[in-house]
């Protein structure tokens, strides 16, 4: 392991960052927590040899003006100190199309706008010269709501028998429990000496179709739980009141694309990294809808 322990989290209130934070932690680094309201970047990140970059715009309809100048400033400041880009990346590259098995190898063939986006994104960082490990995963399963997909819209009603499922229910789809992502992180990053200056690290997670995350839920909950049709026809309603709404369709074919993500690369990586149990993911996911004694059993 590394003798050089100081990580840079920015966002660390975030979804990943959060979870980075605590990760890092766990494994004896000095973790700074950066404040934007009052640090300065280039200051907060001086002697940092790692930055997880937890930053995001605020809503898809402000990515076109705020996330390339968002990550120009990381990869300057990375750039000055020497440091790694710990960088959580998505499967918005790929566009539809894509073969079911997503690696890092598969062609970055999206044509819409926020695809296009976040190609140009990771292009930067490829050719910055700043060591950069992108953990590319699925949709977010947080242990705590955090207003991701999962926990916001889909498992709002599952302790009442029944999930949301935005695509059709017979189609795999790619799922990272963001405590096992932002581990597989910190081990990369304890690696970084071995790694390529651009690591493009595919995080398996779970793969399930609609059906199958119905099973998997009831299971956790120990009740039976079906799987309806997301009521896309209310967000269509909302739309000219909610600009947002353009890029949640924009994606939405994500929905109805047939993908699991590949491990192979992470394991050959990070060998030692076990995945927490889907079950007790989606048990943890779900401690808030248990009754308080399960919710204590659910998180021990």
């Amino acid at each position: 392991m590394s003798t050089e322990k100081t990580v840079l989290i920015l966002g660390p209130t975030g979804k990943f960052g959060r979870h980075a934070a605590r990760a890092f932690d766990a494994r004896g680094w000095t973790v700074r927590r950066f404040d934007r309201a009052r640090d300065d970047l280039a200051t907060a990140a001086r002697g940092a040899e790692v930055i997880v970059m937890g930053w995001h715009p605020a809503s898809y309809n402000t990515w076109a003006r705020d996330l390339l100048p968002m990550h120009r400033k990381v990869i300057a400041v990375a750039k000055a100190e020497g440091a790694t880009v710990i960088l959580p990346g998505n499967i918005y590259v790929y566009g539809a199309g894509s073969p079911q098995i997503l690696g890092a190898e598969t062609p970055h063939r999206a044509a819409n706008p926020l695809g296009r986006i976040r190609i140009e994104m990771e292009e930067m960082y490829r050719t910055a010269g700043v060591q950069t490990i992108l953990l590319r995963c699925g949709d977010f399963i947080d242990d705590q709501p955090s207003g991701n997909w999962f926990d916001r819209f889909i498992t709002a009603r599952a302790s009442r028998g029944s999930i949301a499922y935005p695509g059709p229910r017979d189609i795999p789809h790619a799922w990272a429990y963001l405590p096992d992502a932002a581990r597989a992180a910190v081990l990369l990053a304890e690696r970084r000496a071995d790694l390529a200056t651009f690591e493009d690290v595919p995080f398996p997670g779970y793969t399930l179709s609609g059906a199958q995350l119905a099973e998997a839920i009831g299971s956790a909950l120990n009740r039976p739980v079906r799987a309806k049709p997301f009521a896309w026809w209310i967000l269509h309603l909302l739309r000219p009141v909610m600009p947002v709404l353009g890029g949640v369709f924009e994606m939405r074919y994500l929905w109805d694309m047939p993908h699991e993500i590949d491990g192979a690369k992470l394991q050959a990586l990070a060998p030692e990294f076990t995945p927490t149990p889907q079950s007790v993911a989606l048990r943890c996911a779900l401690a808030h809808q248990l009754p308080a004694a399960g919710r204590v059993a659910a998180v021990a």
